[in-house]
């Protein structure tokens, strides 16, 4: 088979791109064609045999280029010309988009069905329904559903991109221009990595029944099979260090709880929220063997988001390493730990909320090693790229016969 696999950046940069080269290399594995369509980027890793791509957008230039950046960001004629000549040469029997706004555009849509070519998507944050991708209102540090309930105004109202009026405007002015044109109509899948987006998806417009398909996120599942786990009494943070992922509630439990010990691995714009706590030690920014073995060695892995997370990696990878999770009752987070069983979730995201179940972990070691052995066999529950690759494959020969 052969299958065009579409993103704006082409190199590893953030879970989109882990999730599309690693999905990618099994195909590729497995005997199946796999080409790329996305940005130029010296970092690039992967390309396709046309050698085309859309040019590199640097929105922080200062050239005089950066003041066409808002046509092209909502409409790219460039992107939507390209790809079908990377189409005629490759001849796809099926292109999945990833991530594409802003650097592609959903312009791409009309070139990929001008040639009657069957399109996925999967669908990683929230940017079909929300201007911001996030349905979260960083002014008030909470979930924000105004734009699907009521009028994409409210993303103008509240400078919900970047604390910019004019990138606010930009961004309903792209939501709106698609939603009239009834774009992703088009697309003939969305695969979906948690049930609350999916869900979302199909109450916010109709023509999403019958094309969505829940399928949680995989993981490299020998890499974390973690079998001489030590589990230390720390609690562990990875991830942005930012207010919608719950950095202020950390900095609260921490200090509600003065006896217990937080190491936190990250960096992000509101770290500084977190210094000067003397139970939480910043271990900076880490990867690879470094960061998995600060997690697989973790008492318990703590994700505090406000925002609504999709299907949070951190967690399928602590489960599959034995590590119990404390996480919020909302968003995909709920769908991945069993409340009681591999973990906690917490119904009200506060430093008094958490630190009630962190307090529960801790204090009865019995029930601690419960947990610990579901999470241990949590592991079979967890998808593999093998696995999800062949419920993917089946989804592709399914449109493609169509």
């Amino acid at each position: 088979m052969r299958i065009l696999m579409v993103n704006k950046f082409l190199y590893p940069r953030g879970g989109s791109e882990s999730y599309m080269l690693y999905l990618a290399d099994h195909l590729k594995e497995s005997g199946h064609e796999v080409e790329f369509f996305g940005m130029y980027d010296d970092k690039n890793t992967v390309g396709n045999s046309k050698g085309l791509y859309t040019q590199n957008l640097d929105f922080h230039s200062k050239g005089l280029a950066r003041f066409l950046y808002p046509f092209k960001i909502i409409y790219s004629f460039e992107a939507k010309k390209k790809i079908m000549q990377v189409i005629d040469d490759f001849k796809p029997d099926i292109v999945h988009m990833n991530n594409i706004n802003f650097q592609l555009t959903p312009s791409i849509i009309y070139g990929i069905k001008k040639r009657k070519i069957p399109l996925v998507q999967t669908v990683h944050d929230y940017q079909m329904i929300c201007p911001n991708h996030l349905l979260y209102n960083f002014d008030k540090n909470e979930p924000c559903e105004k734009c699907i309930k009521g009028s994409y105004i409210n993303c103008i109202r509240n400078k919900c991109i970047h604390g910019s009026t004019v990138k606010s405007i930009l961004g309903v002015i792209e939501a709106k221009l698609y939603s009239w044109r009834s774009t992703y109509k088009k697309v003939d899948l969305f695969v979906c990595p948690s049930n609350f987006l999916e869900n979302k998806l199909l109450t916010s417009k109709k023509f999403y029944e019958g094309k969505t398909k829940t399928i949680h996120n995989f993981i490299d599942k020998e890499k974390f099979s973690n079998k001489d786990r030590k589990a230390d009494s720390y609690i562990a943070y990875v991830g942005r260090l930012s207010k919608e992922k719950g950095i202020e509630n950390i900095a609260g439990t921490a200090k509600l709880l003065p006896e217990l010990r937080f190491i936190v691995a990250g960096s992000g714009p509101d770290e500084d929220i977190l210094k000067g706590i003397p139970n939480i030690t910043l271990a900076g920014f880490l990867t690879g063997d470094k960061l998995t073995e600060l997690v697989g060695n973790a008492k318990v892995l703590l994700l505090p988001s406000v925002c609504y997370e999709n299907c949070p990696l951190s967690i399928l990878e602590a489960h599959a390493m034995g590590v119990p999770v404390v996480t919020m009752n909302s968003g995909g987070m709920a769908e991945l730990v069993k409340d009681g069983v591999t973990g906690f979730l917490v119904n009200e995201p506060t430093p008094e909320g958490i630190a009630q179940k962190l307090t529960e972990i801790f204090e009865n070691d019995e029930y601690y090693n419960t947990i610990e052995e579901n999470c241990k066999s949590e592991k079979d529950n967890i998808m593999s790229v093998e696995d999800y690759a062949g419920v993917l494959l089946e989804e592709y020969k399914r449109l493609i016969s169509r």
